[in-house]
């Protein structure tokens, strides 16, 4: 079901890294606690620098996540509403053969 594997992230050609493979509430809960430890503060500026670009690569996979949801959902309303349209079409030809 990952689109992962194999695949760049966009930048630059590179292969997406391990994170990658994180699921949507595994990279939000480490993202969580990644914003958690920043704003408590007391980590040295290298530390808290590291924490932020580990935030920012789990957002990235949350928003592919996210990003790859809402093409699902488009597509999927799309089809539903390509079938409807479908059936009305032929329940209006079945009812006008009737008269």
């Amino acid at each position: 079901m990952s689109k992962t594997q194999g695949q760049t992230d966009g930048q630059a050609g590179r292969t997406a890294g391990p994170e990658a493979t994180l699921g949507y509430e595994q990279a939000r809960d480490e993202l969580v606690e990644v914003v958690r430890r920043l704003e408590a503060g007391g980590t040295s500026l290298e530390e808290s620098l590291a924490l932020w670009e580990r935030g920012e690569e789990l957002a990235k996979v949350c928003r592919r996540w996210l990003e790859g949801a809402r093409a699902r959902l488009d597509a999927a309303l799309a089809d539903g509403a390509d079938g409807a349209e479908g059936a009305e079409g032929a329940e209006d030809t079945e009812s006008a053969g009737e008269g």
